[in-house]
């Protein structure tokens, strides 16, 4: 069996109310500031770690709204001395610093969302071939790289901790670390299958084809989170780790598999260089996939684990990629559509996150209040 110990009640972020609420938080960081000058704070780490975690994000964002604030006066001066000059130029450079301060509001206001237990920590992201050989593999490649250009251009850093490649082209699965600011509070809402309509570059005929993939994501759980999981419920399989070959192929079973036999999760690491590192890079991510599950089930508003791991086909996807015989990305359960798909697949996601991410507060506090 496997538990989760439950956080303490000293946790600041237990009284964060799911939302940000302007003097609630300048009485919150004032309290964490107090809480920082005593000398006994440092008493229990765990404790601490916390506080000045929660500390960090409050403080980072009430800057940002004092920063909105201050440059949204400066824009409007700017605006008005413009305007009494007669200047075109100048008020079209006054434009641009509003829309810059609009785009920043908006960001700002999405992140105030991202309030729960984990939305802070970094995420782990699973990709996963549905069926349909080769036209799925490469699939899943594209939306590899989709959610690689996504994370570098927020800041985040990528990296592989596990690959299976198809055998024409793409990937049957693919695990990546993504570590940043906030990474599983945005990535979370990507998590479902994928279609892809397109006419396949695999067909001679040029038809067109579905195309379907999953994503599964989970956070990074640190140590504050204790998560414990008895050694005899978990099977260890070791293996070749597979590459492109040539003289740098590991010749020896140095990946390695951990299933949890009660829930039947499993986790693989074949980045690191010894099967040492693998196995507690493993063990990371196992701990990490059954915390999201006891997560998913905290969350009312949210299908169960199980559920949402259905098959990867018709019927579960949560996004609609065409690009024949027109050019559509459509989310499912938002609506939120664009015409742009080639900005969707560079990486241009933030429209369907926020959107997402606002649905599942919005259903989260309607089940609350019920």
């Amino acid at each position: 069996m496997w538990r989760l110990l439950p956080p303490t009640s000293s946790n600041p972020s237990d009284c964060s109310g799911g939302v940000f609420d302007w003097d609630v938080a300048l009485r919150k960081l004032d309290e964490l500031n107090a809480r920082v000058e005593d000398p006994t704070l440092w008493d229990k780490p765990e404790d601490a770690q916390a506080v000045m975690r929660e500390r960090t994000r409050l403080s980072g964002a009430v800057d940002a709204v004092h920063g909105l604030s201050k440059d949204l006066k400066d824009a409007l001066d700017y605006a008005e001395l413009a305007d009494m000059e007669g200047d075109e130029a100048l008020l079209e450079e006054a434009r641009a610093m509003l829309k810059s301060i609009k785009e920043r509001a908006a960001r700002a206001e999405l992140e105030a969302l991202l309030s729960g237990e984990a939305d802070g920590n970094d995420a782990y992201l699973e990709i996963n071939s549905g069926a349909g050989g080769t036209e799925s593999c490469d699939w899943a490649g594209i939306l590899l790289r989709m959610y690689t250009r996504w994370a570098t251009q927020h800041g985040m850093s990528v990296s592989v901790e596990e690959e299976t490649p198809g055998e024409q082209a793409g990937i049957k699965s693919v695990t990546l670390t993504i570590k940043g600011t906030n990474a599983y509070g945005w990535l979370k809402t990507e998590a479902g299958v994928h279609r892809l309509v397109r006419i396949s570059p695999f067909d001679s005929n040029a038809r067109r084809h579905t195309s379907f993939a999953s994503v599964w994501v989970y956070p990074v759980v640190d140590d504050t989170i204790e998560i414990d999981i008895n050694p005899a419920d978990v099977r260890t399989d070791t293996y070749r780790a597979s590459g492109a070959g040539g003289q740098h192929i590991n010749k020896t079973d140095s990946a390695v598999r951990l299933t949890h036999i009660p829930t039947g999760i499993a986790v693989a690491c074949q980045a690191g260089r010894s099967q040492h590192a693998n196995r507690d890079e493993a063990w990371k991510m196992l701990r990490a996939r059954l915390y999201e599950l006891e997560l998913q089930k905290r969350e009312a508003a949210q299908a169960a684990l199980e559920e949402q791991k259905t098959d990867i086909g018709w019927g579960h996807q949560i996004r609609s990629y065409v690009l024949q015989p027109y050019q559509m990305v459509k989310d499912l359960r938002t609506d939120v559509e664009t015409s742009d798909s080639q900005g969707v697949l560079d990486g241009d996601l933030d429209a369907f996150m926020g959107a997402a991410l606002a649905q599942r507060v919005g259903a989260t506090r309607d089940a609350t209040e019920d």
